[in-house]
């Protein structure tokens, strides 16, 4: 039998996940790695610490699976969007890589949209420049390190720079190019005129594949290093949320990916590019054959309750700790106590800016309402319907835009929670569907390797069958109208505060 490998380059740690040519998984590894915060709203990490964490994860599941790696007849990448790998001629790291939830080049953004125009860039690339995209933090680099801007000679996406190190290939394919806003999303191609007004040079771009093309094969040095053989091939993979949407089966129209995860999305596949006009939501590539999707993208979901976590609940992780429990059970036990609408208390979740609808690296978190009343309980309920709310933002924004929503698949950490996946029932209106893989973006690296290496067939076909439901929630119809009144009055408070948040950015020089 055949195994396939799918390795997912996460904020936190990298995933290797072993599959069989049933789909079924024979052994998963994930191996953290630190993020690195230099100054108030900068987040960086070092691309050899993903080196070093894809060989020891490989290593492992080659192991745990008890597999030759004669076996494997495909690796998949994927990994976090818009990160900025800057390499030399020589191929090394020229500077730590400038991540996806980074928020320095606000100057930047302004600076490209004054260039380039903003009808002008919503042509050639359909979406913004954001803080957190690829082409701000280029520009970045020439500002304020022209020193290292100097040296650079290749700009790599960070799964990409893996499959360099594993295959010597300089290669992108068309989901993760698409975040960078230097790509023709609608034409699946580098944009050579918004490279020409920005002045970054071609040359410093990879050729850009499909994500289930052939790009590369294992050298001898990686080999060794990872403890597989030469000559496998590696594909072009995606970008963590078109790999998870593969791993969850969403791949035709009508269904819809939340993810609440670190950050949240919701990702709704097109068969033609929809691109919103106001760019509240992205319009990015699909890593199936000729599709689109669009997205909304909120920066801190689950990772909102994580903070809450470590900074406000030291009782309760060690409840957790002396029970042997989640402490996350422990909370969402507190906040399911509470009414809905944490009696009058809201949490904005903008705790390192917003992406989607607002597109705003100045907002920030915020309790609203807060009383003698409330309990950590409330708190938490709050944090939890704060980031389900944010999400329903986005879908709003789809169904204004004519998008087919005919069921939501939830997945990540939230997903795990039965209280979080009511909620979003319960918010959205919609049935919510659990799928039973729970390995997220690595699945569907692994399946994109099965696709380029002839293991798979049609992408819809080959979900069908290897990844069943696990289980749906309805909504409950009093509790929708009873969110929807709450909700009418969280869209009202980010408008409210905008201008004081873009002042307090001024005051604290982020």
């Amino acid at each position: 039998m055949g195994y396939l490998l799918g390795i997912d380059i996460g904020t936190s740690g990298t995933k290797t996940l072993l599959i069989d040519e049933s789909g079924a998984t024979r052994a998963s590894k994930t191996v953290e790695y630190p993020l690195l915060t230099p100054h108030p709203g900068w987040a960086e990490q070092r691309p050899d610490d993903w080196w070093r964490a894809t060989c020891e994860s490989i290593r492992a599941v080659l192991a745990k699976g008890r597999v030759k790696p004669t076996d494997i007849k495909g690796i998949g990448l994927s990994g976090q969007m818009h990160g900025s790998v800057f390499l030399d001629e020589k191929g090394k790291v020229v500077r730590p890589c400038i991540l996806w939830c980074d928020g320095r080049t606000a100057a930047e953004c302004d600076e490209i949209m004054t260039t380039v125009g903003p009808a002008r860039m919503h042509d050639l690339v359909s979406n913004p420049a954001l803080a957190g995209f690829t082409a701000p933090k280029v520009v970045w680099l020439r500002n304020h390190e022209p020193d290292k801007f100097a040296r650079v000679s290749q700009i790599l996406l960070p799964k990409d720079y893996i499959r360099y190190r594993l295959t010597g290939e300089y290669a992108a394919e068309v989901s993760d190019a698409a975040g960078t806003v230097m790509f023709d999303v609608k034409n699946r191609r580098w944009s050579d005129e918004l490279l020409d007004l920005l002045k970054i040079p071609r040359e410093w771009l990879p050729p850009v594949f499909e994500s289930y093309d052939v790009c590369g094969h294992v050298t001898a040095a990686a080999a060794r290093a990872t403890g597989l053989v030469k000559g496998i091939p590696c594909v072009g993979g995606g970008a963590d949320n078109t790999c998870a949407a593969i791993g969850c089966g969403v791949v035709v129209e009508g269904r819809v990916m939340t993810s609440i995860g670190s950050s949240g999305t919701v990702v709704a596949p097109t068969d033609q590019p929809y691109v919103d006009p106001q760019e509240r939501l992205h319009t990015f590539c699909h890593s199936t054959r000729r599709q689109w999707y669009l997205m909304g993208c909120m920066l801190t979901a689950r990772m909102s309750l994580q903070w809450y976590r470590n900074q406000l609940a030291e009782l309760e992780r060690a409840a957790a700790k002396k029970k042997k429990a989640d402490v996350y059970d422990i909370l969402m036990d507190q906040a399911r106590k509470t009414p809905p609408g944490a009696e009058g208390l809201f949490f904005l979740p903008y705790l390192m800016g917003e992406r989607s609808p607002h597109k705003d690296p100045f907002a920030r978190g915020a309790f609203i309402g807060l009383s003698f009343r409330h309990t950590k309980g409330h708190l938490v309920r709050a944090i939890v319907e704060g980031v389900t709310f944010a999400l329903r933002d986005s879908l709003e924004i789809m169904k204004g835009l004519g998008v087919k929503i005919g069921q939501v698949r939830l997945i990540a950490g939230g997903a795990k929670s039965p209280f979080w996946r009511q909620m979003v029932a319960d918010v959205f209106g919609q049935a919510v569907v659990i799928p039973s893989n729970t390995e997220g973006a690595a699945m569907g690296a692994a399946i994109l390797a099965g696709v380029g290496a002839g293991v798979f067939g049609d992408f819809v076909e080959t979900t069908e069958r290897i990844l069943p439901i696990a289980t749906s929630v309805e909504p409950d119809a009093r509790q929708h109208e009873q969110y929807n009144e709450i909700y009418s009055h969280f869209v009202k408070l980010y408008p409210a505060l905008k201008g004081h948040f873009g002042e307090m950015g001024k005051v604290l020089k982020l």
